[in-house]
């Protein structure tokens, strides 16, 4: 099976993504965990991806698009893959496509996980986080039993700047301008899987495995 999973963050993509590595014995590829590996192998885009890392300066979309065709390249890729974060424009898309195509693969499925902006901001607004082991929690789904305190080193917990209202609402944005427009993209592919992210994990793993035809 190779897919891309898309959504906005919040929308439980990397909880999915694990989850359906197992059911389908494919790996999870994601944009951040490739430009890792690729810096840290040396490879002929990992380098070019340090030296922009390294000044400062964002990744360009051909190295990032080199990185992923070294990935997709790997033998762990022969049966499938899942890929999350990637790709995020119309134009990775096309890269993608062409990427693909040089390596004799296709697309069988594009998961969108749709949940509603408010429920993303409750979802990432509750998260806290440990300042002392980084041991996470959110305040409505895994509450800790004191609500300042980490229940397994009793550090302090805190609100990372990301989880803060104005950045969930700023990267919302961002993924409505950028992102958003590729489920158009790949509803005219035929590719297309709309999943209602707003359930809870088990029920949205059942409803994606079954827009795979592979229900357990």
């Amino acid at each position: 099976m190779k897919m891309v999973l898309l959504g906005p963050p919040g929308s439980g993509k990397g909880t999915q993504a694990k989850m359906l590595c197992d059911v389908l014995g494919v790996p999870q590829i994601s944009t951040g965990d490739m430009l890792r590996a690729a810096v840290k192998e040396g490879t002929p885009m990992g380098v070019k991806a340090k030296q922009k890392m390294e000044s400062g300066a964002l990744v360009p979309d051909e190295v990032v698009v080199g990185i992923v065709k070294e990935r997709l390249s790997k033998s762990d890729c022969v049966n499938g893959f899942i890929l999350d974060g990637f790709p995020r424009t119309l134009a990775q898309a096309d890269a993608l496509k062409a990427t693909l195509a040089d390596l004799g693969k296709d697309l069988d499925a594009v998961i969108s996980l749709n949940v509603d902006n408010e429920a993303v901001v409750a979802r990432i607004g509750g998260r806290r986080t440990c300042r002392d082991c980084s041991k996470m929690y959110h305040v409505v789904f895994d509450a800790p039993k004191d609500a300042d305190k980490c229940d397994k080193c009793g550090g302090p917990l805190l609100q990372r700047d990301d989880d803060q209202e104005a950045t969930i609402r700023r990267r919302l944005e961002v993924y409505a301008e950028q992102t958003a427009p590729l489920i158009e993209y790949y509803r005219a592919e035929g590719l297309l899987r709309e999943v209602d992210g707003m359930q809870d994990i088990a029920a949205v793993q059942q409803q994606i495995l079954g827009a795979l035809d592979c229900g357990q």
